[in-house]
């Protein structure tokens, strides 16, 4: 009976624990890499969009990649350099990470020289902005504790799927402006870009596989 008591205990310890994670959303073009001391891995496979976060005050690297046409069968990547953020995560509330994405190439390189984000309560019409911090000294950090990344399907049906086996529901997110947005070849090689030499092959085999 004791072990019985103390096992439920232990479940209901866990259980509670993980209730009480709040989860953060990314669009595609603000990509997280790292919070505190703890990387995110992506691939060409899965990456990353949404992350859970218990209550608290934690310090994300970020960083912005974007994707332009430039004519037919042409298109531009944008990158910045990484950088990093404070983010405070209040109890029984979820976020959306938003931006101003730019109309061209050219303001997105202005853009991609000093990013600017805002932190956005779930369902609200204005957000936070993000202050970039200098990156901070991990030793001593006791604030970066993330309590789960989830892996979520991207919006784009050119993207690769993620892994099964850690699907979680698609994060919604606003429709792109179909002015801007890239075609699907150009979205393909964008990923391909992205994506190590193992990844590659990988997707060959794969492709090859379901002919």
């Amino acid at each position: 009976m004791r072990k019985q008591i103390l096992l439920s205990g232990i479940v209901s310890l866990f259980l509670s624990a993980a209730s009480v994670a709040e989860t953060v959303n990314f669009p595609e073009e603000i990509v997280p890499l790292q919070v505190g001391d703890k990387k995110i891995e992506h691939s060409f496979f899965n990456r990353v969009d949404e992350i859970e976060l218990v209550p608290g005050v934690y310090q994300v690297k970020l960083k912005y990649t974007d994707l332009y046409e430039q004519g037919y069968d042409e298109h531009q990547v944008i990158d910045s350099e990484p950088f990093w953020v404070t983010m405070t995560i209040a109890a029984n509330t979820d976020y959306d990470v938003v931006f101003n994405r730019a109309d061209n190439a050219v303001a997105a390189e202005v853009f991609a020289e000093a990013p600017q984000v805002s932190l956005q309560v779930k369902g609200a019409s204005l957000g936070t902005p993000l202050a970039i911090i200098a990156e901070p000294d991990l030793t001593s950090s006791a604030s970066s504790q993330v309590a789960t990344v989830q892996v979520a399907p991207a919006a784009s049906t050119t993207r690769a799927a993620p892994n099964a086996a850690i699907l979680q529901a698609p994060v919604s997110r606003p429709a792109p402006n179909a002015g801007n947005a890239p075609s699907a070849a150009a979205m393909l090689d964008f990923w391909w870009q992205q994506a190590s030499a193992q990844e590659q092959q990988a997707f060959i085999d794969k492709v090859t596989k379901n002919k």
